[in-house]
């Protein structure tokens, strides 16, 4: 499995970012798995993060606006500046939202008070989107079928889905880099919410906690619950984690 993270010490800057950032200063400061970069622009208050997304590489940065411009009624997330498109790739520019991730170097000494930040953050979340009223889904049909679309096999051991225990609008990438912490450790905000939509809440349950083991090591899981208020389900994170690996 890939994963995302800090990108090499030499990034070639697309020149659509270039050209957003102007004389300010320019700072690669993550790179996904499937090539796209995000980067500071500016330095201080009043910085501004672009995302940039190959032509070729699948990111969809116009629907993450949409869902962006939707979230931010609610809860806090990125506030969109500008986004958009040409042959060479699509951009999306956002002001800065307070905080740090979670999988910083502080945070990564301090698992404990991360761990807890990131359950707290995701009930916070699930509990604020209003699921009558979102327009996007995260259902497992849905993801299943753009899989297919896109040519990727669909494992024949899948299990059935399992029944539905609470839908909420699910983040849909609720890995710890996507949920900001405070200064005093408590959550502040997520990032990264192109595919928000309503599913069940163990859609971003299982993810979050197998995100604690990549990040924080073994033994985070029931910590995670824990500060979101729920008890472990086997069945169901085994069942959205077969998902998320597939699709």
């Amino acid at each position: 499995m890939a994963f995302s993270g800090p990108p090499p010490s030499t990034v070639h800057v697309p020149a659509r970012i270039a050209d957003l950032a102007g004389d300010r200063p320019l700072l690669p400061v993550w790179q996904n798995e499937l090539g796209g970069l995000t980067f500071q622009i500016g330095i201080g208050d009043g910085r501004l993060f672009a995302k940039w997304a190959p032509a070729d590489s699948g990111l969809d940065l116009t629907a993450e606006a949409v869902r962006l411009q939707w979230a931010g009624g609610f809860t806090p997330v990125p506030r969109v500046r500008d986004h958009g498109a040409d042959r060479a790739g699509a951009w999306l520019v956002t002001h800065e939202l307070p905080g740090e991730n979670a999988v910083t170097p502080r945070w990564k000494t301090d698992p404990g008070t991360a761990v807890r930040a990131l359950g707290a953050g995701l009930r916070a979340l699930h509990e604020r989107l209003p699921v009558a009223d979102c327009p996007f889904s995260w259902s497992i049909e849905g993801r299943l079928e753009r899989a297919q679309l896109a040519g990727m096999q669909v494992p024949a051991d899948l299990p059935a889905p399992p029944t539905i225990d609470h839908l909420v609008v699910c983040h849909g990438d609720p890995c710890a880099p996507n949920t900001l912490l405070h200064e005093d450790g408590t959550w502040s905000g997520h990032v990264d919410m192109g595919a928000l939509g309503v599913a069940d809440r163990w859609a971003d349950l299982a993810v979050a906690t197998w995100s604690t083991e990549w990040n924080y090591g073994p033994g985070w899981e029931h910590t995670l619950l824990d500060a979101y208020g729920i008890d472990p389900d086997p069945y169901r994170t085994d069942f959205y984690r077969r998902l998320w690996s597939a699709t």
